[in-house]
């Protein structure tokens, strides 16, 4: 099948393109039949040139042009005059055709589609500029309110620590002035003197100073006398009594006297009848070097060290 399509051209990041016709199974650089147009859409200008009468030989003939090329001719109108020339129209019926679809396309056509590749790029540029111009301010004004934010922040903080450092200083001087007030009072008030006791003869002195100062003797001492008991004033029938008395309790001494000392083991191998008042050393000792009769009740119930029951245990089987 032949087709009509482009053949890449020129440099790297630079190119342009041939409108060849071409076999639909040799590659894209491989071999053509023939070269028909030229196709540049980098520069400005979009440029297209093309023999319009071998096209539309071409297209008569069966070729099949490619997407690409289609909308390029459809643009240039000659897919247009190919179907005129295919419903029989002269040449006068087709140039009037062709010349009427020129006007109307052209007074159809936007404004933007009209314009250069230059200016639809400056406009780009200042679009883009305006942008980033509108970003500058944004981040610009987020930066102040975030400085302003971390200002205030740190008045805030300053103000509170002199706010308590003031309260602080307050205190401080307040606790002075409370110390200085107690000081005062503590020297204002005199100490109180210590209590001096008087003694029994002291007492007396001072009871018998005032009948001393009615005489005018003050200045010799009165000599206080106690009577002491005599033998002639105790009652007979009272000493008897305690004669009595201090005899039962006597009595009474010499009996406790007695039990305490029948309670008292007589040797030193009875107060440590138990094993364990021992440690097992010991334990083990007295048992092995005492004869079995006297070991009656040396080992009770309360025994639980193992050493000291084993030489219980060999100390009976020695008997058997």
């Amino acid at each position: 099948m032949i087709k009509l399509r482009l053949q890449r051209k020129g440099r790297k990041k630079r190119p342009f393109y041939h409108i060849v016709v071409a076999d639909s199974r040799s590659p894209r650089d491989g071999r053509i039949i023939e070269r028909v147009g030229r196709f540049d859409n980098v520069s400005e200008k979009k440029e297209l040139t093309f023999d319009e009468d071998r096209i539309i030989h071409w297209l008569k003939i069966g070729a099949r042009p490619s997407e690409t090329v289609r909308s390029l001719l459809k643009s240039e109108g000659i897919l247009y005059k190919m179907h005129l020339i295919r419903w029989g129209k002269t040449d006068e019926e087709i140039e009037a055709a062709l010349e009427e679809w020129k006007s109307q396309r052209e007074t159809t056509e936007p404004e933007s589609e009209k314009a250069s590749r230059k200016e639809r790029e400056k406009e780009l540029l200042k679009a883009e500029e305006k942008e980033y111009k509108k970003q500058l301010e944004q981040k610009a004004a987020e930066a102040a309110a975030a400085l302003e934010k971390e200002k205030e922040e740190k008045e805030k903080k300053a103000a509170e620590k002199a706010k308590a450092e003031e309260a602080e200083k307050e205190a401080e001087t307040e606790s002075e002035e409370v110390a200085a007030e107690v000081k005062e009072e503590a020297v204002a008030e005199p100490e109180p003197e210590a209590e001096v006791k008087e003694t029994p003869e002291e007492k007396t002195a001072a009871a018998t100073e005032p009948e001393s100062k009615e005489t005018g003797e003050t200045d010799k001492p009165v000599e206080v006398k106690k009577e002491l008991p005599t033998e002639s004033k105790v009652k007979p029938e009272e000493t008897e009594e305690a004669k009595k008395e201090e005899k039962t309790v006597a009595e009474g001494a010499k009996e406790e006297k007695t039990e305490t000392e029948a309670k008292k083991p007589e040797t030193a191998e009875e107060e440590s009848a138990s094993s364990t008042a021992m440690n097992a050393n010991e334990a083990i000792d007295h048992i092995k070097n005492t004869p079995l009769e006297q070991l009656e009740g040396f080992v009770g119930e309360d025994e639980e060290r193992v050493t000291v029951l084993r030489a219980w245990e060999s100390k009976q089987s020695e008997k058997e």
